[in-house]
């Protein structure tokens, strides 16, 4: 997204992607209405719209047997009012095709950052590894969008500061059954937590579970797993047999942190490279996002008139601190709930207190659905 705002800006760009293809699976794959307005706003909702998606227009949770609303994204204002589940490596080919057609932007596949280069305390660019071998690309700006485990950022000295966390995901899926209920985020039953994201004929399911506890579910054995699933929501039952290796089930050890410094001179980092994200509420990639439109605005000017970034990715880091300051503790708070073995209470609610939290939900969607869907500071391209 950076490197393609930055092109039609008319900033020279090369971006580096070590795989040779976007097709790996993501599991999260969540497009909100900020990304969304954002797509409109680059005036690709038509080729957006053509990828086959899924839509909900909100985020259902079964706690033991109440279901709750408290997300609704037909609260919202403007135009989108739904999040788009649609496969990370579609709407990346989406932006990269898009990005192709300027002749100022450059995508080498296959090509992986292992360091970066430096005069003195500034750098000059990175050294990479492609198809041909090794080779130095050298640039007025180095960008780390590399993720959590950002390679450049380590090359950098730059040290995130983490925030415990004491869960964390299995991913797997599996197949829609005959009967399946209304679209639902979670199931929480039975001190467990089960995501059932919807796809096109399947789920993207997931499970939440104490930190480093994957080795005790594996020592109970597939069918002990299995029949969690089953319990937590009984619909899934008739497709539960459909996983039948422990090579079917992928673990996702979350980390949620951020960098006390996002920039060096010569160097950015931006989305989870600067502040991991948990994936409660599924923000990660679209606070990413917006990360990538702010630093656009603010770094087309000084690239194009070839003057110091420092003050710009100072800038950035200012702006765009402060909405992760604000998420991560609502997810640090979600962590602690769903750790705190509270959850088994919810199978034997009384019948006052679940109609109290129904109400509780009611009374939250419209600021849930702004927090959720747009987060705290959405960036626009108009700004």
């Amino acid at each position: 997204m950076l490197g393609l705002l930055l092109a039609r800006s008319g900033v020279d760009v090369t971006v580096l992607e070590k795989h040779t293809d976007f097709f790996r699976d993501f599991r999260g794959d969540t497009i909100h209405p900020s990304t969304l307005d954002l797509i409109d706003q680059l005036g690709l909702r038509e080729k957006f719209l053509q990828i086959p998606q899924h839509s909900i227009t909100t985020l259902d949770v079964v706690l033991g047997n109440t279901r709750l609303t408290p997300v609704n994204f037909g609260l919202l204002r403007g135009t989108n009012k739904r999040i788009a589940l649609m496969p990370q490596w579609d709407f990346l080919t989406l932006l990269a095709e898009e990005a192709k057609l300027l002749p100022n932007f450059h995508l080498l596949m296959g090509t992986t950052a292992e360091a970066v280069t430096r005069s003195g305390t500034t750098v000059t660019g990175v050294q990479a590894t492609g198809p041909e071998g090794p080779l130095h690309i050298t640039a007025a700006l180095s960008v780390a969008a590399d993720g959590r485990d950002s390679t450049l950022r380590k090359s950098a000295g730059l040290h995130p500061i983490a925030r415990g966390v004491p869960i964390d995901v299995l991913w797997f899926r599996l197949p829609t059954p005959p009967s399946a209920p209304p679209d639902t985020l979670g199931y929480l039953r039975n001190s467990t937590m089960i995501i059932t994201i919807p796809r096109t004929g399947y789920y993207q399911m997931g499970m939440l579970i104490p930190k480093d506890g994957f080795a005790a579910i594996k020592a109970e054995g597939l069918a002990a797993f299995r029949a969690r699933i089953g319990t937590n929501a009984p619909f899934l039952q008739p497709v539960v047999e459909s996983v039948q290796s422990w090579e079917q089930v992928k673990l996702l050890s979350i980390q949620l942190d951020r960098l006390p410094q996002w920039s060096q001179t010569g160097l950015l980092c931006i989305g989870d490279a600067a502040h991991a994200m948990s994936p409660v509420f599924g923000v990660g990639v679209n606070y990413a996002v917006q990360d990538a439109v702010a630093a656009a605005r603010l770094l087309a000017p000084p690239l194009l008139a070839g003057q110091s970034t420092t003050p710009a990715c100072r800038l950035l880091q200012r702006r765009r601190q402060w909405p992760v300051r604000l998420m991560q503790p609502l997810q640090q708070s979600v962590h602690t709930f769903l750790s705190s073995g509270n959850l088994a209470a919810l199978d034997t609610m009384e019948p006052w207190r679940a109609r109290a939290i129904t109400l509780g939900s009611k009374l939250i969607r419209p600021v849930a659905a702004r927090v959720v869907g747009r987060g705290f500071l959405p960036e626009s391209l108009n700004k």
